[in-house]
C-alpha cells in the first residue's frame, strides 16, 4: 500500500484549523473531535470511511485489554513504529500511563502536530517532550 503524499496530508489537515471542538463530530468548519479530524482528512485523501465509527467514551484514563482505536486504524492504514513517524503520520497518544490510547493527532513537521482539543478546537502546536512521550502508535495515510 503506497503512502499518501505527505504535503497533501498536511494541507488537508491544516484546512481544518479553527474548526470548533465538538465531541464525536467530523464536519470541517462546523465541529470535530480528534478522531473526527482524522476521519475528515481520510475522506479528503482516500475516500469514504470503510466502516461506521461506534460511539466512544471521552475517558482518557480508561484502561482495558483492547486498544480499540489502534485496532481500527490497523484495518485501514499501514502501521509504523512511533520512532519512524514523520510529517503526515497519524499518531495515537496514551494520555495516562497504562491507559488505552485515545487521543489522535497528525504530525505536520518534525516538531509540530495538529489535533482537536476540547475548548480550543483544531489547533497546531509544538510536539513537546510531554506530547512526544505519549505517542503509543503511528500510522500512515494510504494513497487513494
Amino acid at each position: 500500500m503506497k503512502a499518501a503524499d505527505p504535503d497533501r496530508v498536511i494541507a488537508a489537515a491544516r484546512s481544518w484549523l479553527g474548526t470548533p471542538y465538538h465531541d464525536q463530530a467530523s464536519l470541517k468548519g462546523v465541529g470535530c473531535d480528534c478522531l473526527g479530524l482524522a476521519r475528515g482528512v481520510w475522506r479528503e485523501l482516500v475516500g469514504p470511511e470503510p466502516f461506521p465509527i461506534p460511539p466512544y467514551s471521552r475517558d482518557w484514563g480508561e484502561t482495558g485489554p483492547r486498544e480499540v482505536l489502534a485496532e481500527g486504524a490497523r484495518r485501514m492504514m499501514p502501521e509504523i513504529a512511533p520512532a519512524d513517524a514523520g510529517p503526515s503520520a497519524l499518531v495515537l497518544f496514551r494520555m495516562m500511563p497504562r491507559a488505552i490510547a485515545k487521543h489522535v493527532g497528525i504530525l505536520t513537521g518534525p516538531d509540530t502536530f495538529l489535533h482537536a482539543y476540547e475548548r480550543l478546537g483544531v489547533i497546531e502546536e509544538p510536539l513537546s517532550q510531554a506530547w512526544r512521550r505519549r505517542i503509543a502508535f503511528a500510522f500512515i495515510f494510504p494513497q487513494r
